[in-house]
């Protein structure tokens, strides 16, 4: 076998041993934060970012505590419609679908421990996991604009291809 073979091998197992454990996907806070627009003003929220297949499996998995002013962003290399599941999350959560202009195009319910796909029929590049309850009480509706570095740099580049 390859050693490359046996890398993705290794990397397979060990992601798999992990969700097996229960063990939460804990990536480093983001040194920037992510401001939500609205019309009360901005919100800003301290985010953990998700930008790779292994950890877009992940997610929020195992966690059960999560800070108010927290979430997970889910950056992706495209938009179309986005799937995701709560299985083997215990905590409920707030899915906003965003899309490649920075606006929350959908807002989503994640039932604990669902095998039931959150599906909207929208576009989104972007992803924001937040504690149940956390949108509304931020104002979040649809169409307001969210800002970090990272959807800056997709929007930017959207505005430059037009």
């Amino acid at each position: 076998m390859s050693f490359l073979k046996l890398a993705v091998l290794a990397v397979f197992t060990m992601n798999a041993q992990a969700i097996l454990a229960g063990d939460p996907l804990l990536l480093p806070s983001d040194a920037a934060a992510l401001v939500v627009e609205t019309k009360s003003g901005e919100q800003r929220f301290s985010i953990e970012v998700a930008d790779e297949p292994a950890e877009w499996r992940r997610g929020l998995m195992f966690r059960t505590t999560m800070a108010d002013d927290h979430g997970m962003l889910f950056v992706f290399d495209d938009s179309q419609p986005r799937g995701f599941w709560m299985e083997n999350t215990p905590m409920p959560l707030d899915l906003l679908f965003v899309g490649e202009d920075g606006k929350v195009r959908a807002i989503e319910e994640g039932q604990p421990s669902s095998s039931t796909p959150i599906a909207p029929t929208v576009a989104a590049h972007f992803v924001l996991e937040l504690k149940a309850g956390a949108a509304q009480r931020a104002g979040i509706q649809l169409g307001v604009r969210l800002r970090h570095p990272l959807i800056d740099t997709v929007v930017s580049h959207r505005l430059q291809r037009r």
